[in-house]
Parts: structure tokens; sequence; C-alpha cells
């Protein structure tokens, strides 16, 4: 029987390219290498019909523990809320003022990068201080 070692989080979006860059800048990842022997993305997009360039890409851990991410360019929009999500994990240990300036500092970061914030969750109970 055969053990899975690796997983891959495949998203579907309008414009794959973008999303993979701005989530290689979040998480450090970088875009694999192209395959057949293409020296860039770029080359081997020239060699695609027209419907078939832009339409993927992918981001990978280059220490290689992470999953690689993969987003897909589909034609619909997005018509509800969507069913996944990462979460980026800062301050894992820190509690109090420390950990939440620790959220704002990465949140300045990510938003200088596209990201969008909505709110500052507060620890409450078992769940720590965070940021959507």
């Amino acid at each position: 029987m055969t053990t899975v070692r690796q997983v891959q989080v495949t998203f579907d979006c309008s414009d794959p390219r973008r999303l993979a860059g701005f989530w290689c800048r979040v998480l450090g990842h970088v875009l694999p290498p192209p395959p057949g022997g293409s020296t860039a993305w770029e080359d081997l997009e020239r060699t695609l019909p027209p419907q078939r360039r832009g339409a993927a890409a992918a981001c990978v851990d280059p220490a290689g523990p992470g999953p690689r991410l993969s987003f897909q360019r589909v034609p619909e929009g997005e018509v509800a809320e969507n069913r996944l999500h990462l979460d980026v994990r800062v301050g894992t240990g820190l509690v109090g003022a420390e950990r939440v300036a620790a959220l704002a500092a990465e949140c300045a970061r990510l938003v200088a990068l596209g990201a969008v914030r909505v709110r500052l969750l507060l620890a409450h109970g078992w769940n720590e201080s965070c940021l959507d």
C-alpha cells in the first residue's frame, strides 16, 4: 500500500500568476522551474495556445517540507464564500501585547503585499489573538 507523503493545495482563481506571486512573497516560497527544459515560464507560455497562457501557476517551499500551492484559472467568478483559506501563523508562543505587536507587524507586511486586514480578534478562553 502506498503512503501519501506530500500534499498540494489547489486554488481556483482568476489570476493564477498574481496569486502565486503573492503567496511566494508571504511564505518565502518560490516558483518551481518550468518543465520540459524551458529556461523561463514566459518561454514555455509562448508555446501554449492563447487560452492556456497564464492558466496555472504554483509556488513551492524551497526547503521542501511545506505543501505545494497550485493556482488554476477558472472562468466563473467567486459565487460563494471560499471553503478553504490559509492561516499564516505568526507569534506562536507569544501572548498578550507581545503577540498583538507581532501580529500587527506581520499584518503591515502582508497588507503591503496586497492582503486586506479585516479585524483583530483578541484572545479569549482557548483562542489566541489573531488577525483576519
